[in-house]
């Protein structure tokens, strides 16, 4: 089990990695920007949490990645850096999404056994779990439309709200599983999201 924490622990390193260096630049900028290190991190934390969701034989967590895994793709691409990643990674990165939902198609029985069915998790905790990670992941299927209408890799004011309410309760979800992962790498943004509301704030100000 020790392992499995350490991917876990691997992936929120990651997602804790993009929010200080997004925060810091944001900071230096004093307006909320976009940097590419952001998707990248973003990227590798989403690979291996996938992977950890899986392991953990959590459903929350999996669907949590579905939701925005791709997104970050695109604005890598909007960003002119999905090109420059070897033809292999990128393959391996398109397909381990479709593999995961194939494999999970295959074996319907025990998905529903396995995840929503655990007896580990009651269903109106996974209920409650699912809902957060909803949140937290469309918060990104939200920049993917503004960004798209705005021709550019942004992180808009609406996007650090659904930060906000989407980790608060993605840790309360991990306070009840009693998931370190979770706590810790939801703990660590929560007070970056918080800052970055402010900072896109004051400078929509400014601009007045």
């Amino acid at each position: 089990m020790g392992w499995i924490y350490a991917v876990g622990f691997l992936a929120q390193l990651f997602f804790s990695a993009r929010i200080l260096i997004q925060w810091i630049l944001s900071e230096r900028a004093h307006r909320i920007v976009s940097p590419s290190a952001y998707w990248i991190c973003s990227l590798a934390g989403s690979w291996l949490l996938f992977l950890y969701g899986w392991l953990r034989d959590d459903f929350a967590i999996i669907l949590g990645q579905l939701l925005s895994y791709y997104i970050y793709l695109w604005n890598l691409n909007l960003k002119g850096l999905y090109r420059r990643i070897p033809r292999l990674v990128r393959i391996v990165l398109l397909a381990t999404p479709v593999a995961v939902v194939m494999a999970i198609a295959g074996h319907a029985e025990q998905f529903v056994t396995n995840f929503l069915q655990n007896d580990d998790v009651p269903f109106r905790l996974l209920l409650f779990g699912t809902l957060g990670q909803a949140v937290f992941s469309l918060r990104f299927v939200y920049q993917w439309i503004y960004s798209f209408r705005h021709g550019e890799s942004s992180l808009p004011t609406g996007f650090w709200v659904m930060s906000l309410v989407g980790s608060g309760m993605i840790i309360c979800y991990g306070l009840l599983r009693l998931d370190p992962v979770l706590i810790l790498g939801q703990s660590v943004g929560f007070g970056a999201y918080a800052r970055n509301l402010f900072i896109g704030y004051t400078s929509s100000h400014d601009k007045k």
